[in-house]
Formats: structure tokens, sequence, C-alpha cells
């Protein structure tokens, strides 16, 4: 099994966290992962893609163990992570990559995407969103309500979003076999979540998610018009992103592969290994062809 790295950079002062393995002269895919989580939640995943491709893994500033600075001294949008995420890229000198998007993971690596259309040699997407279709109401009600208007009343009802009982359901809600979800993952989020101050920079990222779907129009012309190869593998129980945002995709690149898989949010802890054969087979196929 290949070896992984765990490695540190600073970038634009600061200290970001990431997980390296594979050869340095392979091709590069990059893991971009989601709330409330951070790099760990490929610690099985890096190592099966790691035989033939170059896999890069960083924790989003504010999350598991990159540096935290308080709201009051970061400002905290997907905007300025993105740019952390671009700075590690080019100090590891990677200018060509397929990228892995997970919820917070998606807006990033399709900011990334739109300012570099040339960089991104492929996309997987497990439950990124990029569509309208994949919003569940049910869940984002509360974060619209409180991005409209912050008030004691919804900034109660976003801060359910941090507690432990919330961060075992997004790993549970939707999976048919929960003894597969492995507790060990909601306390390790849930600890790195309660650090003093965190809970401002989750609030601060909760507010500036308003700033995504308004890239969609963007992001849909530039898969009509560049047509990047697009696996599009979904936990369809999922109860925040739901399977029409993975169905969508295929209306900018019809070709995109689509796979609708038993599980939810976190799939990767239940079908880790029906996902990375997937993968594996998808980028092996755009490298053959390109």
């Amino acid at each position: 099994m290949a070896a992984v790295h765990h490695r540190y950079a600073t970038v634009q002062g600061q200290e970001l966290f990431y997980r390296e393995a594979g050869p340095a002269d392979a091709p590069v895919i990059v893991l971009l992962h989601g709330f409330p989580t951070s790099s760990f939640m490929f610690r099985e995943l890096i190592p099966e893609l790691a035989g033939r491709y170059r896999v890069l893994a960083p924790d989003h500033l504010g999350f598991g163990l990159s540096a935290a600075p308080s709201a009051g001294e970061f400002g905290y949008s997907f905007d300025a992570l993105t740019e952390l995420t671009a700075g590690l890229l080019q100090q590891l000198g990677v200018t060509r990559y397929a990228i892995y998007v997970q919820d917070y993971g998606a807006p990033i690596g399709w900011r990334l995407a739109l300012a570099d259309p040339a960089a991104v040699t492929a996309i997987v997407t497990q439950n990124g969103n990029g569509y309208d279709a994949g919003f569940v109401e049910g869940f984002w009600k509360t974060v619209w309500d409180y991005q409209r208007e912050q008030n004691p009343e919804t900034e109660a009802n976003i801060r359910s979003a941090l507690t432990l009982e919330s961060t075992r359901w997004q790993y549970l809600a939707g999976e048919p076999d929960e003894s597969l979800v492995s507790p060990d993952t909601w306390h390790h989020d849930f600890a790195l979540l309660s650090r003093p101050g965190n809970d401002a920079i989750q609030l601060a990222l909760f507010r500036d998610y308003a700033t995504n779907p308004p890239l969609y129009p963007a992001l849909h012309e530039y898969l009509r018009t560049t047509r990047p190869p697009v696996l599009a593998v979904w936990g369809q129980g999922d109860p925040i992103f739901g399977p029409d945002g993975a169905r969508a995709f295929a209306d900018d690149v019809p070709d995109a592969e689509i796979h609708l898989l038993d599980g939810g949010h976190f799939l990767l802890e239940s079908a880790g290994d029906e996902v990375a054969g997937l993968i594996l087979g998808f980028l092996d196929r755009v490298s053959a062809e390109r």
C-alpha cells in the first residue's frame, strides 16, 4: 500500500496541513473536503488512488489540522479558501490536476476551475453540488433563513448544525447500514469543530455560502464550453444534496458518468471501495483519451 505523507505548508502567511501520496511525476488529483470534516475523510481513499496518481488532500483553513485564525483575524469566505488552495498548488508546482469535490469542496473546486479552466483535467463530484436542483429544502431552509437575516432566532437555529448530534446525523442519515460508519468520524470532526472560536468561523462560512449559487450559471457555461470529463458519484440518500444534484451535471456534460449509490452525505464511509473503483476506472479512461 502506498505511503501517505502528512505535511504542512505556509501559504499567504497561513499554515495549511495536507496529505500527499503517490509518484511525484504521476497525474495529480486534488481532494477537496466538505463541512465539518477535513482530509481525514480521505484517509482510506488516498492509498487506493496513490498507486497510479499523485494525490493531494489539503485541510481548508479553519478545518482539520490547518491553522484556524479567529474570524476577527481572517475573513473566512469561499473566495479566500480558494485563494489559499490555489496558493498551495502553486507552491507545490501543480499546474494540471483533476479535482474530487464534496460539500464545501465543491464551491472551492468550481472557483479553481473558473479561474483557470485549462488547469482542471477532470472532475469527480461526490455529493458536491453545482445546481439548484441539488439542494434539499428540509436541510437548507435553516441556512437560507440565517443568510437572509442574522438575529438571535436564526443564529440559534443554525448553531444546531455545530452540535455532536448534528455531526453524527450528517454521517448516518441515508445510510442503509449505519454499522458500516465508524463513530470515530463524527467524534473526530466534532472535537475539531468545538475548538474555541471555531463556531464563529463556521457561522461566517454559512453566511458566505450564499455567494455560491450565483456562480452556478458561470459553472454551467464552463462545463458546456470546456467539456471536462465529469464523474458524479453520489450517496442517493443524502438529505443535504439530493440525487437530482448528480443528475443535473448531464444537462451540461451529456456524457457525464453518473452513479447513484446506496449511502448518504459521507459516502466514502460505507462504500469507499466501490467509489475508489469508479474513480480509478474514470481517471484511467480520461488519461487514455488524452
